[in-house]
């Protein structure tokens, strides 16, 4: 294994290797423009550049060290925990926190092949179920080279009514890019977080994310509307083959027009406009989700779309610094400091 940090000059090649938007090139530029230190790296095998990745670097109050983070890279194998503990040495982290986007039954079963030992598909020793995850383990992805009328029939028969709804009462829903469009979005987001209570990013982070993924084309905005008054938008990111949604909002006004579900409906008509092959809803609850989580609304309007639930590998750590670390878990008994915790690693 050679470690060495990316460069300008490898945007191209850098891109080709990752799979998800968090890990783009363009989205390490977000996080950058938000003052937060990101570092990218490969792994060269025999001179030849085979996986690539970024991390940002958050800085634990009253220490001099650091936490890690790697949403959405490459699989945790002995390779990489050897990369990262030496990234972490010398950047004086206490942890990593990893996301892989790996799909885990997309994994091969058996650890071996052709009766070798395959240590692509092993997790390294180093690495530790982290008792604080940041992205769901479960997902949906919806397959977007199916034809509309297949994607319908895989609907719950209430959302394929209640979207006819919508386009009884005369909901429209546009596809823009405009600053206009971003102050609505912004203005729904903000309505929606507060009524269910959740922890959201920032404005500035929406406006700087907004502003990076635009110019280059990863990013538009749906807003859905009844009688001229916006009740729903949606931010879509796209990279390669796949659309993402990632962030919305809404009214409660006017509940009986269906606005959510016709605008679900036209973020599919886009990815496939765009030639894109899934839609990826950006989490969801587990098997047999439990009705009285307060997620649960979230998790049963993507499932009624269709899409098939994956489970990813889930949320490693990487320990370095035990005594901190150990700390750092322990504030989950205060809801404060929780609160700080995410803050700190959404940053």
């Amino acid at each position: 294994m050679d470690l060495k940090l990316i460069t300008e000059k490898q945007k191209k090649e850098y891109n080709k290797l990752v799979t998800h938007i968090m890990q783009s090139w363009e989205w390490g530029e977000f996080r950058k423009s938000l003052g937060t230190p990101l570092l990218r790296y490969g792994l060269y095998q025999n001179g030849n550049l085979t996986r690539v990745f970024q991390l940002t670097l958050h800085k634990i109050p009253l220490t001099s060290s650091f936490v890690a983070y790697l949403p959405k890279g490459p699989f945790p194998d002995e390779e990489l925990a050897q990369a990262l503990t030496k990234i972490a040495q010398e950047h004086h982290c206490a942890f990593v926190k990893l996301e892989p986007d790996i799909n885990k039954f997309e994994i091969p079963a058996s650890p071996t092949q052709r009766g070798e030992r395959n240590s692509k598909f092993e997790i390294g020793k180093q690495f530790k179920i982290s008792p604080k995850p940041l992205f769901t383990k479960y997902n949906f992805i919806l397959d977007l080279t199916q034809s509309e009328a297949e994607i319908l029939s895989k609907m719950h028969p209430k959302t394929r009514y209640n979207i006819k709804v919508a386009q009884k009462h005369g909901v429209t829903v546009e596809e823009r890019v405009d600053d206009a469009a971003f102050a609505i979005y912004l203005k729904l987001y903000f309505e929606t977080t507060k009524r269910q209570g959740y922890f959201g990013h920032t404005p500035h982070y929406h406006q700087t994310v907004w502003q990076t993924l635009t110019k280059v084309g990863l990013a538009r905005l749906l807003i859905a509307s009844y009688q001229n008054i916006p009740l729903n938008a949606w931010m879509l990111f796209n990279f390669k083959d796949t659309l993402y949604y990632p962030y919305g909002g809404s009214f409660t006004d006017y509940k009986n027009v269906m606005a959510p579900v016709l605008t679900a409906w036209e973020a599919i008509k886009v990815g496939k406009k765009m030639g894109l092959k899934k839609l990826d809803l950006w989490g969801a609850l587990g098997p047999k989700a439990d009705p009285h989580h307060p997620w649960y609304g979230f998790h049963s309007f993507k499932e009624k779309l269709g899409g098939e639930l994956v489970e990813n590998l889930g949320t490693y750590d990487l320990v370095l610094n035990p005594l901190l670390y150990q700390a750092f878990i322990n504030i989950d008994k205060f809801t404060k400091l929780k609160v700080l915790l995410l803050k700190l690693l959404r940053k």
